[in-house]
Formats: C-alpha cells, sequence, structure tokens
C-alpha cells in the first residue's frame, strides 16, 4: 500500500482519490496533479520571505579529477542571495573573506592585500569557489531548498514515490528540476536538468536535526560522476535578523581594488 505524504486534515479527503491513482502500484508513482506546485511547497518555497539567517562553520570537502581539497570556513547564508564567507587556516586568521549580495560581491585576500568587486555572476564567483552556480542557486541549495527556475511559466507534475512527495519542475525551453521530498516537508533531494534534458548535477540532503528545516549535510554531484562537493555544517545556528549589513565587505585601507567587470 502506498504510504502517503500529505499529513494534517486534508489527509482523510485525499485518501480515496490517492488510492484510485495507486491501482498500478506505488512503483512508478502516482500522479497527484499537473500544472499548479503541491501545498507542500510552501515550505521550502524560494519566494517565501526569507528573514532566517543560517550561521555555521562548516567543512567542505571538494572531489574533483584532480584530487580531494578539503576547507574549512565561517558560512552565513540568507535566502534568497545573500552569502558571507571566511575561510578559516590550520594556523592563523582568515585570509580569505568573502560577501555577496543580489547586487555585488567583494572579496578580500588580506596575504596579498587584494580586495576583489564586482557583480555576483557565476563567472565571478566561480573564479574563487568551486563551483559554477548563481549566487542565488548556491544560496538556495545549502539552505536545505531548491533553486527557482527562470522565466515565470513553470510546470508542474507532483507523483508519490514511495515514501517521498515527487515535484518536476519544467519550463518551456530553459532548464527544469526534480525535487522529492520527505513526509515532514524537508528536502531530500534534487537533481537539475539542462534544456536538453541531462542532468547537469544533484543535491542531496541528510542529518536534519530535530525540528530543524535545515540540513547539517548538503551533498552536490555533478553529472560527471567525479566532481563533487560536500558541505556539513557544525554549531548550526538560525536567527531572524533583517540586518543586511553582514554580506557587505568595505575596502580595507592600503589594498590594491581590483574590479571583476
Amino acid at each position: 500500500m502506498c504510504e502517503l505524504y500529505f499529513p494534517g486534515k486534508r489527509l482523510m479527503i485525499l485518501f480515496a482519490a490517492a488510492m484510485l491513482l495507486c491501482v498500478g502500484g506505488c512503483a512508478g508513482g502516482a500522479a497527484l496533479g499537473p500544472g499548479m506546485p503541491p501545498k507542500a511547497l510552501e515550505m521550502v518555497s524560494p519566494t517565501r520571505p526569507a528573514t532566517d539567517r543560517v550561521t555555521a562553520i562548516a567543512q567542505i570537502d571538494l572531489v574533483t579529477a584532480e584530487g580531494h581539497y578539503p576547507i574549512r570556513a565561517v558560512m552565513i547564508l540568507q535566502r534568497p542571495s545573500y552569502l558571507r564567507l571566511e575561510m578559516l587556516p590550520v594556523i592563523g586568521t582568515p585570509d580569505f573573506f568573502l560577501a555577496a549580495s543580489p547586487d555585488e560581491m567583494n572579496i578580500f585576500i588580506p596575504s596579498q592585500s587584494e580586495f576583489y568587486s564586482g557583480k555576483p555572476t557565476a563567472e565571478n564567483l566561480a573564479r574563487f569557489l568551486p563551483w559554477s552556480f548563481t549566487l542565488q542557486e548556491i544560496v538556495m541549495i545549502l539552505s536545505s531548498t531548491y533553486p527557482p527556475l527562470d522565466g515565470t511559466k513553470v510546470s508542474y507534475e507532483s507523483y508519490l514515490d514511495d515514501a517521498l512527495l515527487r515535484v518536476d519542475m519544467r519550463t518551456p525551453a530553459g532548464p527544469s528540476q526534480t525535487i522529492w521530498m520527505a513526509k515532514n516537508e524537508k528536502m531530500v533531494k534534487l537533481i537539475r536538468y539542462d534544456p536538453l534534458g541531462r542532468e547537469t548535477y544533484r543535491a542531496l540532503f541528510d542529518d536534519y536535526a530535530s525540528g530543524s528545516a535545515f540540513a547539517e549535510k548538503i551533498t552536490i554531484q555533478w553529472a560527471d560522476n567525479i566532481t563533487s562537493i560536500s558541505v556539513r555544517y557544525s554549531d548550526l545556528k538560525v536567527e531572524k535578523n533583517g540586518d543586511l549589513s553582514i554580506f557587505k565587505l568595505p575596502v580595507p585601507p592600503g589594498s590594491k581594488t581590483i574590479y571583476l567587470d
């Protein structure tokens, strides 16, 4: 028998309809409804007002064809597009600071007295960080939700997939993605596809603390089956904060400013 996803008062109302859809068995999934996003997505929607600020120590492990590169950093995230990183060396003080908001990205490297300034594009981010995401895309993934698709004509298809709710999201000509959510409305998996329907990467969300909406382990795997980034949080704190000044980085005295755009 299918284990139904929907909790609460709606369960009994939906039970009969879902059972009819499950006649063929749950292995292939049961279509729950096309067109509109399911109500469960409201809990992780990237369009929700974002006042939750996540602060944590992040152990970042990058694996490429060239080797394994561990990084430890202080990470501060706030949806939709705010990120601050301070790389922590084994000994000494941080030698890499990044602060990014929707309109601006600044990086300071104290050992070289270099201050970089530019737009937070995927290309600029990739010059300093081990990923090729837009700022909003990486912030959404690292804060345990899915990034929005470009455009307004997004179609949805919902399925029961064993004990998970699966939602396919598509645009007429752009990229698409599929997400899986658990019964507690927490993200489990995201797969992103290019406009031709080829998988580009997948993100896995694990180790939710009791009562927390944020996964403490997030793994991003690229379609080459070689490259991956694993982020494990410790000392994770969530607070309501509307002051975004922490995502600005002033030019330190005596540093050389280098413009990225």
